[in-house]
């Protein structure tokens, strides 16, 4: 005899309380392993794809460990110190910009009163901007660079950071690495334990949320990767100064529709001011860079990788980063696009099983009373 609905739901939302409960609990100790089981999800089509190529999984899951590790090692060793000195010296150049603001809103107010004689004549005010804004960009640059400063110092000087990163270091591959092994059988697994009674539909439903994953998360990875390498190559070949890491800025926030293409055009552009100021040929193709990627990208990487039916809106995944992220924290900040994902399949569900309701189609009698009426 099955159980009827209220106990489910009394057993169900308990399960699901005690699991926001653990990874609230837990914080950065599960880290580790949810970025492992990440990155397990991410690779299990590739390792299958080298199962039907005749390998075994043994033999698949091997192979990728070792492209892994050579990628990771030439990463280590050419791509992340120049991200890393390039992103210091960006950081002192912002700085730079803001000091040297007064005297470039100076040289302003002088070309505008040899140019416009009758504005400032007409507004008067506008000589105190530059006191105004000196006082005011003095106490935001030294904020920078205190801010800078005090990040890079205890960066370098907590132990307890650097342990917690070779443990990330070690363990995350190490989960990656078995999960991975064993994942067919572990869903399988799942599989088995699955209430008989709402198997097909749990099924259906971990079907749907694994697609809308897969589209997103796999195909929005690619598009981030793709347009990352894209800005920064095209950055560098302009001769923009600290390109590489605008470009790495610029793709990676591109996870977030919109972002990532008004961040990095903001930054690239504003960079371009100050480096090619009365070159406007050079500015221009600094700008042309970003629109050319933003046509790229709608019209031909994110219909090719993500799709169009993807179903995670770009308001309801910001909300979901800063609700899980501000929760648990980095944690959370990992698992939002996926419990994002799995909200709105499981709303879209609802709603269908309600547009299919006596509660929203009323009964026969209703509509018979409602035709008499």
């Amino acid at each position: 005899m099955a159980l009827p609905v209220r106990e489910q739901l009394k057993y169900w939302g308990a399960a699901l309380v005690v699991l926001l409960v653990l990874l609230w609990w837990l914080g950065d100790v599960i880290l580790p392993f949810l970025l492992g089981a990440a990155v397990a999800y991410l690779l299990d089509p590739v390792a299958d794809r080298f199962e039907t190529l005749g390998l075994s999984r043994v033999v698949s899951v091997a192979l990728m460990t070792v492209l892994g590790l050579i990628l990771f090692i030439t990463l280590s060793l050419l791509v992340i110190p120049t991200l890393v000195t390039q992103a210091a010296s960006l950081v002192e150049r912002i700085a730079s910009i803001i000091e040297s603001a007064p005297e470039n809103v100076a040289r302003l107010q002088v070309w505008l009163s040899g140019t416009f004689p009758g504005l400032v004549e007409r507004f008067p005010d506008i000589g105190d901007i530059e006191q105004t804004l000196s006082r005011s960009l003095t106490s935001v640059t030294g904020a920078i660079r205190e801010r800078a400063g005090t990040l890079i110092e205890g960066a370098l000087a907590s132990f307890s950071g650097i342990v917690n990163a070779l443990v990330l270091l070690v363990i995350v591959p190490v989960v990656a690495f078995y999960l991975l092994l064993d994942w067919d059988k572990m869903v399988a697994r799942i599989d088995e334990l699955l209430p008989r009674e709402h198997a097909p539909t749990i099924r259906e439903l971990a079907r749907e949320i694994d697609r809308t994953l897969a589209s997103f998360v796999r195909g929005q990875g690619t598009v981030c990767l793709i347009l990352g390498i894209y800005y920064a190559a095209a950055l560098a070949l302009v001769g923009l100064q600290f390109g590489f890491v605008v470009g790495a800025i610029a793709g990676f926030l591109t996870f977030i529709p919109y972002v990532g293409a008004l961040v990095g055009g903001v930054l690239a552009i504003g960079l371009a001011l100050f480096q090619f100021w009365g070159d406007w040929l050079w500015i221009l193709a600094v700008w042309a860079i970003f629109q050319s990627g933003q046509f790229i990208e709608g019209n031909i990487l994110t219909p090719k990788l993500v799709g169009s039916s993807v179903g995670l809106h770009p308001v309801w995944l910001l909300f979901a980063l800063s609700a899980f992220g501000a929760v648990f924290g980095f944690v959370g900040l990992l698992i939002a696009v996926p419990v994002a994902a799995a909200l709105g399949v499981l709303a879209r569900f609802g709603v269908h099983r309600y547009t299919d309701s006596p509660l929203y189609r009323g009964t026969a009698e209703d509509d018979g009373e409602g035709c008499d009426g």
